[in-house]
């Protein structure tokens, strides 16, 4: 196996994930001018219990798949990994609909515990409804979602990327049009249209199960051949093969719902915190801007690190159960470096232009507000993407459990010091929260990683330096690309300066960092002979 087996697995899941999130955060500019900025927020208080259920549902079973394949592909016996993904099927077609179920009839319920007075325009009735429409959703995506994770452990990420692609552009594709229906052919009531907007997740969820139904016949008789030539079976019994799988799964559970989870710490107190400081004309409104226009943000740089940790599992597990710990270690090393370098300058620089991105895609009303929001909310994406990379390679390491008690800690901080955060610093104290908490999950994890294979930090730590120059050197070109643009014209008045001023530091500051990068041999240090092409364009 070649040192760029990450690097291509890694690239194919992250362009996937990339143009998925992108797409998810531009239909947010036609969808957010369609509706209210409150029914932003009913979108999002009922699309973070669905998040937790649909990985609740999967048990973890897909990514456990994909590390329970790769494991015994790299032993030879391939018929074991098929034996795991007909189990894994039927478990999902049970949890699924038991999750639906539980979902739907519960929704009046938690729609009681959100929902902290009568001072709000959104009631309970809106969010019971539109929770039980997005329930819908949670029938298919099981099964489909562990599709995907027998194709990633046998390393063919090409499935994933594609379905989740056509999965999201149909979802965006029948949200727009439902909701542009029913408000302006219909003239229908806006909780209405959201409920829709959250249905949308069923029909993109059936969409990406047609196209994984599509690869499976394709590749079904390369699967039998491989199955037809083993020389060994582990001859396992079912009870044992659950064990084994439930003992993966578990830990797969936490880790995966690591994000939803602080966010529904806010679902439930950010609104009582708002209430009890006096800030409940404003408190619907910032709750949807942080947690899902803002987010929709700051998760684009985060959606490297997805990718990187899809791909990363499967090889560390085989290089692991084979005892190559060099190997082992060069692996972890790359994919730590590729967040470093990658993640930190598009995270802080999504928060230097924090105001100009925020007014250009979702308009300047509130913008002191909610581009300062941002501009904290932006460099939180490094912990989430540190986050799931290093609770990946924990995984894979078979030290699963740790990850989840480090990360079990994270979440407990949040929710202790959650309200008094906001009591103390008002919306952005549910910032500092999820920062410290998720800084406490990767701090640990990253020690335990050192702990366990003994992997040294110190060239990381050099590079992260070095990173950090080069993002202070972007940073202070960007202060000066402002000044100079506002001595021109006042830019940070109309939507189209934004815009404008965005285009310019996007630009320009990427250009700087790049270069810097480049030029120091940084880039191809961490990504080989494929940064030649930039040689070109800096030459």
């Amino acid at each position: 196996m070649s040192k760029s087996t990450i690097v291509r697995g890694a690239f194919l899941l992250t362009a996937a994930s990339f143009l998925s999130k992108f797409l998810g955060m531009i239909y947010v500019i036609p969808f957010n001018a369609m509706v209210e900025p409150e029914s932003m927020t009913l979108y999002q208080l009922a699309y973070t219990p669905y998040s937790i259920l649909v990985t609740v549902a999967t048990i973890g079973v897909p990514l456990a798949v994909s590390k329970f394949v790769s494991k015994y592909n790299s032993l030879g016996d391939y018929y074991t990994g098929m034996r795991m993904f007909k189990t894994g099927m039927t478990i999902m077609a049970l949890t699924g609909i038991i999750t639906f179920l539980a979902l739907f009839f519960s929704a009046e319920l938690i729609a009681n515990q959100i929902i902290a007075g009568n001072g709000f325009k959104i009631n309970v009735e809106d969010v019971t409804m539109v929770i039980r429409m997005v329930s819908f959703a949670l029938i298919i995506t099981p099964s489909m979602s562990i599709f995907r994770g027998f194709f990633q452990g046998n390393q063919s990420m090409g499935p994933t990327a594609v379905s989740q692609v056509i999965e999201q552009i149909v979802r965006i594709i029948f949200l727009l049009v439902a909701v542009f229906i029913i408000l302006y052919v219909f003239d229908g009531s806006e909780t209405t249209a959201i409920g829709f907007a959250t249905f949308a997740a069923f029909i993109g969820a059936i969409a990406s199960y047609i196209v994984l139904l599509m690869y499976w016949r394709k590749r079904k008789p390369h699967l039998d051949k491989n199955i037809e030539h083993q020389e060994f079976t582990h001859d396992i019994p079912k009870k044992e093969l659950f064990a084994e799988l439930f003992r993966y799964a578990g830990p797969f559970v936490i880790v995966s719902i690591a994000i939803p989870v602080f966010q529904l710490v806010d679902n439930f107190t950010f609104l009582r915190a708002m209430v009890a400081i006096g800030q409940e004309q404003v408190a619907d409104v910032l709750l949807g801007s942080i947690y899902t226009l803002s987010h929709k943000l700051v998760i684009i740089p985060v959606t490297i690190a997805t990718g990187l940790s899809l791909a990363l599992m499967p090889v560390l597990t085989s290089f692991f159960t084979q005892g190559q710990r060099p190997q082992l270690n060069n692996q972890i090393s790359q994919a730590l470096q590729i967040i470093m370098v990658l993640v930190i300058p598009a995270s802080f620089g999504l928060s230097m232009l924090s105001r100009e991105a925020y007014g250009t895609l979702y308009g300047i009303q509130n913008i002191n507000e909610t581009g300062s929001l941002l501009g904290w909310y932006a460099p939180v994406g490094i912990l989430f993407a540190l986050l799931s990379v290093t609770a990946a390679i924990l995984q894979g390491i078979n030290q699963q459990n740790h990850a989840v008690f480090h990360l079990c800690a994270g979440i407990l901080f949040k929710i202790l010091f959650n309200i008094q955060f906001i009591h103390w610093f008002g919306a952005t104290g549910s910032i500092f929260a999820t920062t410290i908490g998720v800084g406490i999950a990767v701090i640990l994890n990253l020690l335990w990683i050192k702990k366990s294979v003994d992997f040294p930090f110190k060239p990381l730590i050099k590079r992260s330096v070095l990173i950090g120059i080069f993002v202070l050197i972007m940073w202070i070109v960007i202060l000066l690309l402002k000044l100079v643009l506002g001595f021109i014209f006042p830019f940070e008045e109309t939507r189209m300066g934004l815009m404008l001023m965005l285009i310019i530091g996007v630009g320009i500051g990427g250009y700087v960092y790049l270069w810097f990068a480049y030029k120091s041999t940084l880039l191809e240090r961490v990504f080989g002979d494929r940064v030649k092409i930039l040689g070109k364009i800096f030459r």
